[in-house]
């Protein structure tokens, strides 16, 4: 892609809002002063510390100091390169948006000169443009080039090196236009594009063969080589090294070699050619491979008179043979010619990077070439530089290393030593990734000292860096460069060190004193139980919500069974779900609860295997949890969640595919203000439902004044006191199994499929009651299949709480009508009635608008719309045009008896329970929930009284509740049936 205008990337800069851009990535944003901030995305931490400035639109984090503009973050964030970075904010919607920072969408995606309209050399050339400039912003790229020892300022830019990693594609028109057909088909037929449609060089260093500048100063290409790279510069097995299009072999590159010298260094490949111009040795030119000097390069030789040459072909079988018949059609032609003896098995770019420096040691090679043809071996000299001549007749050795001297200060400085030159190093122990070195660097000799901040990972920030200090000190520049690369070894290895400790699985247990295990374990003990943790629940501050808070509790207690209940609190914005939530959660460990204002699609997927097991995972809004409705809904139905990802084998480098899992069980707790919740969400959950009666306003009212007075103050402490009470007694209970020895006899309604879950809520709910008593049963054992399996037993006590629970719960869950909604319905039908009385109208004469509803109830304006458009909807209020068409007038259709309590039908009712049920048994005659017998009877020991005891048979019930259900589902017909059975 061609050079990106610094207005354009400026224009990026000032129009896209930073704050939108990182609210659209699902990131909370918190406001504080003039400025926002949010939790670093780059390291882990628990208190924000990244800063964004909306006026300045940039972003700054005082943690690890990672900064900069929209478009770092994009580069940061999605891992790509500067010009890919551009495209997302020019085309991705949801990021920018094409429209406001004044790009039209149709000129986004592609410049004119990659239009279909161009001929096919034109769009060579410009292919050859966006691959240079692809190089320059590629730092794998040009990390290769580094390794590879092709390291000059001018090397890229004067043979127009490229990358060729897929961002071609943004420059082309959509594929499913003509235009966007046409230009793809014309990359085709040049060899730039597949078939398949996948670009024939992706993954290669692009290295373009010029024609020389015409009169027009128009370059045409030839050919591109490209050499595939890959991480750690390892190919996968199958996939050739080394590519050219699909055009003829035709062209020389650095042809202009010729036109200044009659002497000429010819390599086998590229690379090598480029290893020979880095180390100074400007008159090189490049075969394409052993059998590639083709006509082209015979014509260039003859039209410019070349004299001499010397063959640098690599020192193995095919390069020896090609040299041999390439030198003798050069002397045949009258070029004398040289052979360069490389040692064996090894080519130019090999010897230069393993002989330092690699002027000199190509220098000597040069002058002991081998004599093949006419002429005296001393004109050898010719082709040797004036300065590099004077260094050959030394003999060539490696530069003498100094000994590693390093130091650690009290505040985590390093500091190398070699020679008189020393390095302070800052900042290293926050690079905890291995993508980046950022560290701040002084070199110091003597009194002269370079201090900078860069990126030791890149090779633009060190060459710069060194060149500047080589200036500073006055030091050779490749001296300064072998320190820099030993400080570079030394601190990877303090950062994998570093890693490995991050990593390591940290201990969150918190062991309590004796103390504070007698205070628990006697709250656990206490015979008033729950009575004690209604009164302990209504001293933390929450009024009137006894049920909620009780039942709120109780699922959270059921994280530590195999299948946990899930919360849903519903309500009005600020009725106080959020207080509720808080109210059961500070009640509960913080090492076994999870908060989370929001989460993103596949963020569950990817937490610890063991992160969420037997834990609470509470979300402040159910909208902030949409994007990941769908792993909650899979966690929640099977315990655990799997996905498959792409990634890379951190050995070859190649792309696998690997397996994630997510072990639960887990307890869900959200709250959500919605009337209308995803149902798939909702038949998972108990949905709490807060009081929002005048009333319950009152008593909150005088609770926050209470708070106020000296008694108020008092209390705060006992609350504290309390939490610490129940999150120890919390952290006592162990999961153990439950069984229910009344499980056969209890029944539940069935007339709706949504009941299978519902009854398994009931079910779970009474096993959560005998779990929190686990300290009050005996704990039983019964060895199945060779194993012993320990269980406490629940009690019809239990049984009797839940139903109360399940009353106050489920009946408000089942019902069709929210439960502001049919608070709405009772008062709007006891106003109707009261009206109809004084003015002696039927029901359905009694006529009335939105705004007598206000008047009569009191209500808001928005939540008056809400729920009598409800109403309307259920048909439990019909609407009539009123005068003129202009108005809408109401009347009260429902004329039902409703006397305000929750009630849930179909629950057996605790006295017919059979008393000598109090072991698991079995029975052929089952109650309307009942089930199948199945297995034989097992041995059972008490351990709470040391005695063996055999399964024992409950009695048969006479009514099955659910078998009426099922024929007589109308809510009058079920009370009498319910009565009936009584």
């Amino acid at each position: 892609m061609p050079r990106i205008p610094e207005t354009e990337l400026e224009r990026l800069k000032r129009e896209v809002s930073l704050v939108r851009l990182i609210e659209s990535q699902g990131h909370e944003l918190k406001k504080r002063g003039r400025d926002w901030v949010m939790r670093c995305v780059f390291h882990e931490e628990d208190t924000p510390s990244l800063s964004v400035s909306e006026a300045k639109n940039v972003y700054h984090c005082f943690g690890c100091n990672a900064s900069g503009t929209v478009l770092d973050w994009v580069m940061k964030t999605q891992g790509v390169s500067l010009p890919h970075a551009v495209q997302l904010l020019r085309n991705d919607a949801p990021l920018a948006g094409a429209e406001k920072v004044g790009v039209n969408r149709s000129q986004a995606r592609h410049l004119p000169s990659l239009a279909a309209g161009s001929d096919e050399a034109v769009l060579l050339r410009e292919v050859a443009d966006t691959y240079h400039a692809t190089l320059k912003q590629s730092p794998e790229a040009q990390a290769y080039l580094v390794q590879r020892g092709l390291v000059h300022g001018e090397l890229i830019d004067t043979f127009r090196l490229g990358y060729a990693n897929k961002s071609l594609t943004y420059r082309l028109p959509p594929g499913y236009s003509k235009e966007g057909r046409d230009v793809r088909a014309k990359l085709q037929r040049v060899g730039v594009y597949r078939e398949s449609g996948h670009e024939h060089l992706n993954g290669c260093l692009v290295v373009p063969v010029f024609d020389l500048e015409s009169g027009d100063g128009v370059v045409n290409v030839r050919q591109m080589y490209g050499r595939r790279i890959a991480p750690g510069h390892k190919i996968p097995a199958g996939q050739p090294k080394h590519l050219y299009l699909s055009l003829p072999l035709a062209g020389v590159w650095n042809e202009v070699a010729l036109v200044a010298s009659r002497e000429v260094i010819v390599c086998e490949a590229l690379i090598d050619a480029l290893t020979f111009w880095c180390a100074g040795y400007r008159n090189v030119i490049a075969a394409f491979g052993v059998n590639g000097f083709t006509a082209d390069h015979w014509a260039a030789l003859k039209r410019h008179g070349t004299q001499r040459a010397w063959i640098a072909y690599d020192r193995d079988d095919a390069g020896n043979a090609a040299a041999e018949k390439l030198g003798t059609e050069l002397r045949e032609v009258g070029i004398e010619t040289w052979r360069v003896l490389f040692p064996k098995g090894m080519d130019a770019n090999d010897y230069a990077r393993k002989v330092a420096p690699a002027d000199r040691s190509l220098g000597v090679l040069l002058q002991q070439a081998e004599w093949i043809g006419k002429g005296r071996r001393a004109a050898a000299e010719a082709a040797v530089t004036p300065a590099t001549a004077m260094a050959a007749k030394e003999e060539v050795q490696p530069a003498p290393v100094d000994e590693l001297d390093v130091k650690q200060t009290e505040g985590g400085e390093l500091l190398f030593t070699f020679g008189e030159r020393v390095w302070r190093i800052r900042g290293w122990q926050k690079n905890l990734g291995p993508e980046q070195m950022r560290v701040n660097a002084q070199v110091r000799r003597g009194d002269s000292y370079h201090v900078d901040t860069l990126d030791v990972y890149s090779a633009k920030a060190r060459a710069v860096y060194l060149k500047t200090a080589a200036i500073e000190l006055g030091n050779q520049e490749d001296t300064l460069k072998r320190d820099l690369g030993r400080v570079l070894l030394k601190l990877e290895t303090l950062q994998d060190e570093a890693i490995r400790a991050t990593l390591a699985p940290k201990e969150k247990g918190v062991t309590l004193d004796a103390v504070e295990h007698a205070a628990a374990l006697d709250w656990l003990k206490a015979p008033d139980l729950i009575a004690r943790l209604e009164a302990d629940m209504a001293r933390c501050g929450v009024v009137g919500e006894a049920t909620n808070l009780l039942a709120g509790y109780l699922s959270a207690v059921s994280r530590k069974l195999d299948a946990p209940l899930a919360v849903l609190i519903q309500s009005s914005s600020a009725a106080g779900k959020s207080s509720l939530m808080d109210a059961v959660l500070d009640l509960m460990p913080d090492e076994e609860r999870i908060q989370y204002s929001a989460m993103t699609g596949q963020s569950l997927f990817y937490l610890g295997e063991t992160d969420l097991q037997h834990k609470i995972l509470a979300i402040a809004e159910e909208e902030g949890v949409r994007q990941a409705a769908y792993a909650l809904k899979l966690l929640q139905s099977d315990g655990e969640l799997t996905i498959a990802s792409t990634g890379k084998d951190e050995a070859t480098g190649n792309l696998v595919t690997k397996q994630y899992r997510v072990k639960g069980p887990v307890m869900l707790m959200l709250t959500t203000t919605a009337i209308d919740v995803d149902e798939e969400l909702l038949n998972r959950c108990l949905v709490l439902t807060i009081n929002e009666s005048r009333e319950q306003t009152r008593e909150i009212h005088a609770r926050q004044r209470a708070k106020q007075t000296l008694e108020g103050l008092l209390a705060e402490t006992d609350k504290q006191h309390i939490i610490e009470l129940h999150r120890n007694a919390q952290r006592l209970l162990k999961p153990v199994h439950v069984v229910n020895p009344f499980a056969e006899q209890l029944t539940f309604m069935d007339d709706k499929t949504r009941m299978r879950r519902d009854h398994m809520k009931y079910l779970t709910l009474i096993r959560s009651i005998a779990l929190l008593h686990q300290y009050q049963r005996p704990h039983r054992t019964v060895t199945h299949r060779g194993e012993a399996l320990t269980y406490i037993e629940v009690t019809k006590a239990d049984i009797a709480l839940a139903n109360r629970i399940a009353h106050e719960v489920l009946g408000r869950t089942l019902d069709e009508l929210p439960p502001q909604t049919r608070r709405l319905l009772t008062m709007v039908q006891a106003w109707v009635n009261e009206r109809c009385t004084a003015t002696a109208q039927k029901q359905n004469e009694f006529r009335f608008t939105r705004r007598d509803v206000r008047e009569a109830t009191r209500w808001g304006d928005t939540q008056l719309k809400v729920h009598l458009a409800r109403l309307v909807e259920l048909e439990y209020v019909l609407t009539h045009r009123g005068l003129r068409g202009l108005t809408h007038e109401y009347e009260l259709r429902y004329d039902g008896v409703d006397d305000g309590r929750p009630h849930l039908m179909g629950l057996l009712e605790l006295q017919t329970l059979d008393n000598d049920a109090n072991r698991s048994g079995q029975n052929d005659e089952r109650s309307g929930s009942g089930r199948v017998v199945a297995g034989g009877r097992s041995e059972v020991i008490d351990q709470g009284q040391g005695h063996a005891v055999q399964g024992m048979e409950a009695e048969p019930v006479g009514v099955n509740a659910n078998a009426y259900i099922g024929e007589k589902t109308c809510a009058s017909s079920l009370a009498r049936v319910v009565e009936d059975s009584r």
